[in-house]
């Protein structure tokens, strides 16, 4: 596979600028990144990242409602949205190349210009406050809000992301101005364009757009504290048909290059129907619909799991079965055969995940935005091809210990003593 080349630009004010220009491309994507999320906030105001994600669309003085700004886009037939994390937030226009300066106006239009309306912000508690009770009653989605408030606990990077409801009622509009002043500001935003355009005059088309962009000091997120010298549960009641759970270690932050290796694990234990969890857990014994792993990464912290939903009386036999292929990665060394298949599906995946113009101006402005160095696809896929098998062992003999290990469940398990015996590695 062969990477879309990239031109990065750093303005005069601390902007940082991201062309990646695609000629066969039939689409083009306008993605602005934000450094600020959840991990971010004060305990008074926790939520008002993504809270402020949802005003953004509500107006400017050029746009003065949401219709405005919905209408204006859905007639070009774009696809448009935005995200908000822990470390980041993000806004983007994707849409058939003819209309870039249309995606430029509106994007820039409401990342400098949103009124942040008083009445617009009322009417949204309800929103946001329905949100947070969507993703509540979904065991599957919540248990991984449940996971990282086990591992990070009462400090920014455990908080999650929506907020308390609490918190989302009584927010005053002077925090939001505050906070859209103080984060939204050019040397803590990059802008990534990717698919067919002229790269030529790009660059003249970003500094006319987006040349009212706040100046400011950055903000530096509070350091994760972590203080684990044993294997923690905890356990979250519900009445519900299936237990979710999450069962994982604490592992490298995203600057470690042993990431690398972990990915590979992962890869081996728990992606795709071939995987081992997949093998072991729904294949042979039918325990489960879904069972995987992954690796999640923050600045200064990041975590190995595994996740799976099952039939309330077969919980213990499926943590059983999962943390005996945890214990399989510290003593067995993966064989070259299955380390090869894993590379080959990384290889794979990576290059279905890399056909259209929002994931390369995402897989770009990502790592500026996080990392403040960007690697081509070729170099991260070098770097794996190098991992050997005892690369993985060493990496899993290194976080696979009881000190690192975390169990989140939601459920009708009441029943902590059991558990806890399970969970030896």
């Amino acid at each position: 596979m062969t990477s879309s080349t990239y031109r990065l630009t750093k303005f005069d004010n601390g902007l940082r600028f991201i062309s990646v220009p695609m000629e066969n491309s039939s689409s083009i994507t306008v993605l602005v990144m934000v450094g600020t999320g959840s991990r971010y906030e004060t305990k008074d105001i926790n939520g008002i990242s993504h809270f402020l994600e949802h005003m953004m669309f509500k107006g400017t003085a050029k746009r003065p409602g949401a219709m405005d700004i919905s209408h204006e886009l859905d007639e070009i037939g774009a696809d448009y949205n935005a995200f908000t994390s822990k470390e980041y937030t993000g806004y983007y226009v994707k849409t058939a190349p003819e209309h870039m300066n249309i995606a430029l106006d509106v994007i820039s239009d409401i990342f400098q210009n949103s009124k942040l309306d008083g009445a617009e912000i009322d009417k949204e508690r309800g929103v946001i406050t329905e949100e947070i009770n969507m993703y509540r009653d979904d065991p599957r989605r919540h248990i991984g809000d449940l996971f990282e408030t086990l591992l990070f606990g009462d400090q920014p990077l455990g908080w999650e992301v929506a907020g308390e409801k609490e918190i989302i009622t009584s927010l005053p509009r002077e925090k939001f101005v505050e906070y859209f002043n103080t984060r939204y500001f050019a040397e803590n935003t990059v802008i990534a364009v990717a698919g067919k355009f002229d790269d030529a005059m790009i660059e003249d088309k970003i500094l006319k757009y987006f040349s009212n962009v706040r100046r400011h000091k950055g903000v530096s997120a509070l350091p994760v504290k972590i203080a684990q010298n044993k294997p923690i549960l905890k356990l979250t009641h519900k009445t519900t048909d299936q237990s979710h759970f999450i069962l994982g270690f604490r592992a490298y932050d995203r600057f470690d290059d042993r990431i690398y290796a972990l990915s590979l694990l992962s890869t081996v234990l728990g992606s795709g129907m071939s995987s081992r969890l997949f093998t072991e857990v729904r294949e042979k014994r039918g325990l489960a619909y879904y069972v995987y792993s992954s690796v999640d990464t923050f600045a200064d912290a990041g975590y190995f799991a595994a996740a799976s939903g099952v039939d309330n009386a077969r919980l213990e036999q499926a943590l059983q079965v999962i943390m005996g292929e945890f214990k399989k990665l510290k003593t067995i060394p993966v064989p070259d055969k299955e380390l090869e298949k894993a590379k080959k599906f990384i290889h794979g995946k990576t290059a279905l995940g890399m056909e259209t113009s929002d994931s390369w101006a995402s897989f770009y402005a990502d790592q500026e935005l996080l990392k403040d160095s960007i690697m081509t696809v070729e170099e991260r896929l070098a770097k794996i091809d190098k991992i050997t098998s005892a690369d993985m062992l060493a990496v899993a003999q290194d976080i696979l210990k009881p000190e690192n290990l975390n169990l989140a469940v939601i459920g009708p398990e009441k029943d902590e003593t059991k558990l806890y015996k399970l969970l030896e590695v």
